[in-house]
């Protein structure tokens, strides 16, 4: 596996600089308060990398807009499972997928949850 700055790299490939949000940015579109949204972070019903200049706290728009993906826990269990780091899940949810037809993130948001926790599933194995 790649090391976080590779990652990194990937990841910034995949999600345009506008593409991110931070604890902040969140609190607001969800009308929230930041323990609630570390508290998504830390049970991992969001998640997000450091990255920019210092280096903060960011979570892909996709993530949480229109509002938390309620497929996101379990997809990122079995990701997590299979040996992934935060930063990998990310890049992997971001990446098209021949198979899936689009990026896994693109077919949780059209509840095609099934499909794409099977293609987790085999990175593990």
């Amino acid at each position: 596996m790649a090391d976080v700055s590779e990652e990194l790299e990937l990841l910034s490939s995949l999600v345009p600089d506008d593409g991110w949000l931070t604890v902040p940015d969140i609190v607001e579109r969800l009308d929230s308060d930041v323990p609630k949204v570390r508290r998504m972070l830390d049970e991992r019903l969001l998640l997000g990398v450091r990255r920019g200049s210092p280096k903060v706290l960011q979570v892909p728009t996709l993530l949480v807009e229109p509002e938390p993906m309620v497929s996101l826990p379990g997809t990122l269990t079995v990701l997590f499972d299979a040996g992934f780091s935060d930063a990998e899940a990310l890049r992997w949810l971001f990446t098209p997928d021949e198979a899936l037809g689009c990026a896994p993130v693109e077919a949780l948001r059209s509840n095609r949850i099934a499909p794409v926790r099977r293609r987790a599933q085999v990175l593990g194995y």
